[in-house]
Formats: structure tokens, C-alpha cells, sequence
């Protein structure tokens, strides 16, 4: 059983759909209180953290619609709002080492694993943006600094707390203004388009092959989780599961 603290675009399909499955196990153990698995580590460290959990599953189903899915079983949750595990499992740049070993001759995700710290910023950047502009502008500066045989293990940290937090609407309005310039045409404005439709046009466009650059973004997937009226991992038949 394992909830991955790292970005969804990094798992493979199968790992993907894995999580979602160990994810809505550990809900059903927390909201119904299920003796299996109940002293798990990883069961143990999202006891607190109902909210955080939900929003992990947000990723999750953003993930799996830019990759074809439908997800079907939403969760809520207000509890421990804003609050995620204090403790890792795996620290993030051990979690890049695992799912190395793991994909050696098979199948990778949505985003390559980083090989530097230039690689890992390149791919969380429009997240970062979308959250906090000096931060955007600090670690852009520390890391064209870095050697590429450094450690990551400091700047992968920092960009997994840092996607944990909320992105304000301008702060994604601007990302996407910028990923937006990699997939549309000469003249070819946006200004006034909602979130959702301007999230879901840089979708579209890059996964078409407009932008292979886009297409290693975090961006491309989680900004959708945290944009309500994002449809493409909405369902209008879905059973909500609340914890």
C-alpha cells in the first residue's frame, strides 16, 4: 500500500491506477473504520490528514483524465483542512530512485524522471508560478547554479510542500498564459477565456503533440485539481465517498 507524495505525471499507468485503488482502500478504512491495513504506516500518516487525502485523489483523477480515464468515486473532506503528513515514507528524491528501479525496461509516465536539478525545476515550474512568483524566481536563480551531479534531495522536498499548497486564480491564470504561449497561434489570444477552458485548450494542444515540452509539466495535470469547474475528471453520475 503505498500514496506517493511526488507528482502523479511521474507514475505509469499501471502505478496510476494503483494509487487510486490504495487510495480509495485507505479512505474506506478511515471513514468506516475497517481493521484492515488500519496500522499501516501509510494508513497511519493520513489519519489526520482527510483533506489533504481528498485533494491527493483530485491529482490523482487530473492525472487520469489527461491520460483518457474517467473518474467515477470523488472524495470529500473538510477534515484537518489544509494539513498534510508531516513525515515522508520515502522522501521525494528516494521516491525518484524507487520508481527508477521500479520502470527499468518497462513502461514510464507522463513525466520522465529527473536526471538534475535543471530537469526536476523545468518540469514543477509553471506549478511553482502558479503559487508564488518570488519562489518561481529564487529557485530559478539557485538552480542555474547547480552542478548537475548535486544532490536533489533539498529541491525535490521543497517542490513537493510547495505543490501542496493552494495556487491563487492569478497565479494560474499567469502559468497558463505561459504554457499557453508554447501551443497557440500567432495572435491568438485568451484573455478572456475562464480557467477551465484555458487549462483544458493547453491540455489538449500539448498532449497533441503541440508541445512536448508542456507535455513534462506538472502543471499540465495538477492545476486541474485545484479549478472546480474543471470537467475533464468530473462525472455527472459520480457517487461521492465523504470522509
Amino acid at each position: 500500500m503505498r500514496i506517493w507524495d511526488i507528482d502523479p505525471g511521474y507514475l505509469n499507468r499501471q502505478s496510476l491506477l494503483g494509487e487510486h485503488r490504495e487510495l480509495h482502500g485507505i479512505v474506506s478504512i478511515l471513514a468506516n473504520g475497517k481493521t484492515g491495513y488500519a496500522r499501516h504506516p501509510e494508513t497511519l500518516r493520513w489519519r489526520e490528514c482527510g483533506w489533504a487525502l481528498a485533494q491527493r485523489h483530485q491529482h490523482l483523477a487530473a492525472e487520469m483524465a489527461l491520460r483518457g480515464y474517467r473518474e467515477a468515486s470523488p472524495v470529500f473532506s473538510d477534515s484537518g483542512k489544509d494539513r498534510w503528513p508531516t513525515r515522508y515514507i520515502d522522501e521525494p528524491f528516494e521516491q525518484f530512485r524507487i520508481l527508477g528501479d521500479k520502470y527499468r525496461d518497462r513502461e514510464t509516465g507522463r513525466i520522465p524522471l529527473p536526471r538534475s536539478a535543471q530537469e526536476l525545476w523545468a518540469q514543477h515550474k509553471y506549478s511553482v508560478m502558479a503559487r508564488d512568483v518570488e519562489l518561481y524566481r529564487q529557485l530559478g536563480r539557485e538552480v542555474a547554479a547547480v552542478s548537475p551531479r548535486d544532490d536533489l534531495h533539498g529541491l525535490a522536498i521543497t517542490l513537493v510542500e510547495c505543490l501542496r499548497r493552494r495556487p491563487t486564480e492569478g497565479g494560474v491564470r499567469n502559468a497558463l498564459q505561459h504554457m499557453w504561449g508554447y501551443v497557440s497561434d500567432v495572435g491568438e489570444g485568451a484573455e478572456s477565456w475562464s480557467l477551465s477552458r484555458l487549462l483544458n485548450e493547453v491540455r489538449q494542444r500539448a498532449m497533441a503533440g503541440g508541445a512536448p515540452y508542456l507535455v513534462g509539466s506538472t502543471a499540465l495535470g495538477e492545476l486541474g485539481a485545484w479549478l472546480p469547474g474543471d470537467e475533464s475528471f468530473r462525472h455527472p453520475c459520480h457517487t461521492p465517498v465523504i470522509l
